[in-house]
């Protein structure tokens, strides 16, 4: 197998800033966030793309747009974990209010505004973007967002979707996922333009 997948998060938004979940909220890049996009042109000519598929939120589009990409494919499957209950809130702010060690991983969210979502949901809409994908000749490059493409990686490779925990990715970073020979495997992670 040949082809790679080239996973770029999306640029700095106010959220991603302040730590808050940004699930469906359609934010728009930080001024920081589009630099950081624009950055990643000479990073990503490197490769041999044939195929652009971005999620429908602003974020990932404004990103793929600012990288010298032209968007090929909208696929809603690429969109953020949908964190309900969670959504605008951090981490230190949900386990303050609870008084547990909570974490998004384990302990997963509750409705809100939207329905939340399980890992395992996040797991098959990833798993649709993977079968979606594999029969393209070329290099794919995806544009999205952190927890989902952490979750992606996981089912790439094969693992259980909680593994995407232990994987960083900052905002406008970028993640190869190709073969060495049939197994699948990171090739490059949390690269920085």
């Amino acid at each position: 197998m040949t082809q790679r997948l080239i996973l770029v998060r999306h640029g700095a938004t106010e959220w991603s800033e302040s730590g808050q979940h940004t699930g469906l909220t359609d934010l728009p890049l930080l001024p920081s966030g589009e630099e950081g996009a624009r950055a990643l042109r000479p990073l990503l000519a490197r490769f041999d793309i044939a195929h652009v598929r971005s999620s429908p939120l602003q974020r990932a589009l404004r990103t793929a747009e600012l990288a010298g990409q032209r968007v090929d494919t909208v696929d809603p499957d690429l969109v953020e974990w949908d964190y309900g209950a969670a959504e605008g809130i951090s981490t230190a702010q949900i386990r303050a209010e609870t008084g547990t060690a909570w974490s998004v991983w384990r302990d997963g969210v509750q409705p809100g505004r939207t329905p939340g979502e399980t890992v395992e949901e996040v797991a098959a809409r990833a798993s649709r973007v993977l079968a979606n994908v594999s029969h393209l000749e070329g290099d794919v490059l995806l544009f999205g967002h952190g927890q989902s493409l952490r979750i992606l990686t996981a089912v790439f490779l094969r693992t259980e979707p909680r593994f995407g925990a232990h994987l960083t990715f900052e905002t406008g970073a970028v993640g190869i996922l190709g073969h060495h020979r049939e197994d699948p495997v990171i090739e490059g992670w949390n690269i920085l333009a």
